[in-house]
């Protein structure tokens, strides 16, 4: 805990923002970062509250241990509490930008909608961290003799290819595209989290014995018969990209796309990429500039698609979300410490999007084969279209967010095939079977871990699925581990 009597005499405050006229004219992020002073004050909220939340099993998957580097923050301690957060989590200058923050929604404080900046402070540390130079390789005292093949480098294959190199493997982590970071780089707009993080982590990550393949694509490239008879373990981190059907009729009108074909080529873009495409998901050039969009989808891929198209010179973005428009404040003693549905507006909706509630996109219109309407109407509770609720939005574009339905199924599922069991969940999801003891799949010497095992979810699991994942590797390899869980 921090200050004993803190959260009673220090109110809350998050990082403030450019405003939004100024910020949408670039792609770079926006929020206005506090000094130490007011982050150490925000730490002295921490109460003594008895049971934390907010690192147990409702709160962070990675089970930070939020109340202690809180009060390590509030009495100085700043490098003692930057070691604290990296026992549990390799990489805080990612979470402490991009994830919501399910651990301030276990806070005991937000019974009272106040609860401690978690997230304030754990970027702060991370960036401090880098600022104080302690952002260092940690190579192991010696080698294993151990050869270990991660394919996918985003945040779970990462953490796990650090853990592993940390107790002495030899990590090689192959990437289909140009860069490392997965959907980490080229999903999440860099207004939301700048790439040069990833970059310095792999350097780091260099240092300790990693090694990097770009522009590989294990099944196509290279088979994955060749990794296992190269190396005593292959790791799958391959992500969950396949978008999600929507079956909406009009979808292959121009104009029309998939949310991640849109994203990944504006991150390419403001990265200084050679090629704007990308293996898994190619298109023709998609710019927002002067035209009328709609988004389909309510989630974060939906809104940064709003952020994206905002910065691109969209005249006019309107989102669209089946769902009934949540409260303002949800009934804290039927949902607390779970994450609550409640009205939520990010910063990108805040820049002036128009938010459509309880609204079905019925078709995409076009003319000469290019899109300029969406058909839409309004639904019910049950979301069954209301009779004679129907209306049309002028649109030049469109993309469709509304989730991923699994990994890809060329590539590794390709050549795995049968020989890969693979869960298939009713709403039709699929996801590479491995249980969260060991990760070990139905396959010889080959792991999964990260979205293509549990499904899409947030970075915070991915980091943690790609630890428990070495740890899991290591003992396997070496018969013990001191790798933690």
């Amino acid at each position: 805990m921090g200050k004993v009597t803190g959260f009673l005499e220090i109110d809350r405050q998050t990082p403030k923002y450019q405003p939004a006229a100024d910020r949408i004219r670039h792609f770079r992020e926006f929020t206005i970062t506090p000094d130490d002073s007011e982050v150490a004050k925000q730490a002295a909220r921490c109460m003594d509250c008895g049971i934390p939340f907010c690192h147990g099993p409702t709160g962070c998957p990675i089970h930070n241990q939020i109340p202690d580097w809180n009060d390590l923050v509030y009495n100085g301690d700043w490098d003692n509490a930057i070691r604290n957060l990296h026992s549990t989590n390799n990489f805080p200058e990612f979470t402490g930008r991009i994830c919501p923050a399910p651990c301030e929604e276990a806070c005991t404080l937000n019974l009272e909608d106040i609860p401690v900046a978690i997230k304030t402070v754990e970027q702060a540390l991370a960036d401090k961290a880098y600022a104080n130079g302690m952002i260092v390789p940690q190579p192991a005292a010696e080698k294993t003799g151990k050869r270990v093949a991660i394919i996918g480098s985003g945040p779970a294959g990462m953490a796990a290819a650090q853990q592993l190199g940390r107790v002495g493997h030899d990590v090689h982590v192959f990437e289909r595209e140009a860069r490392i970071g997965g959907l980490l780089r080229y999903g999440i707009p860099d207004f939301k989290m700048e790439k040069h993080y990833i970059d310095r982590r792999a350097e780091q990550m260099r240092g300790e014995g990693v090694t990097f393949h770009v522009n590989v694509n294990i099944g196509v490239d290279k088979p994955v018969a060749e990794l296992a008879a190269e190396f005593d373990a292959v790791l799958y981190c391959g992500g969950s990209e396949t978008p999600r059907e929507a079956g909406i009729p009009g979808d292959g009108l121009g104009g029309v796309h998939p949310a991640m074909n849109y994203l990944v080529q504006q991150n390419k873009r403001v990265g200084g990429e050679d090629s704007i495409q990308s293996v898994a998901w190619p298109s023709e050039p998609i710019l927002a500039g002067g035209k009328h969009v709609v988004v389909v989808g309510g989630g974060d891929t939906a809104s940064d698609c709003v952020g994206t198209a905002f910065r691109q010179g969209a005249v006019r973005v309107t989102q669209l979300d089946i769902r009934p428009q949540p409260p303002e404040r949800e009934d804290k003693l039927a949902v607390w410490p779970f994450w609550a549905t409640k009205m939520r507006t990010s910063s990108s909706q805040a820049e002036g999007a128009q938010r459509e509630f309880q609204v079905a996109t019925l078709e995409f219109i076009g003319e000469a084969g290019h899109l300029t309407h969406v058909k839409c109407c309004e639904v019910d509770e049950a979301r069954k279209p209301i009779a004679g609720s129907e209306f049309f939005i002028r649109a030049d574009l469109a993309f469709v967010a509304i989730g991923f339905a699994g990994p890809l199924a060329g590539g590794v599922l390709g050549e795995l095939g049968s020989d890969l069991k693979i869960d298939v969940d009713r709403r039709g999801h699929t996801s590479v079977n491995a249980n969260e003891t060991d990760y070990k799949t139905t396959v010889d010497k080959f792991w999964a871990a990260g979205d293509v095992r549990r499904g899409q979810s947030l970075v915070v699991w991915a980091i943690r699925e790609g630890r428990q994942a070495a740890h899991a590797i290591d003992k396997f390899l070496m018969g013990s581990t001191v790798l933690p869980r």
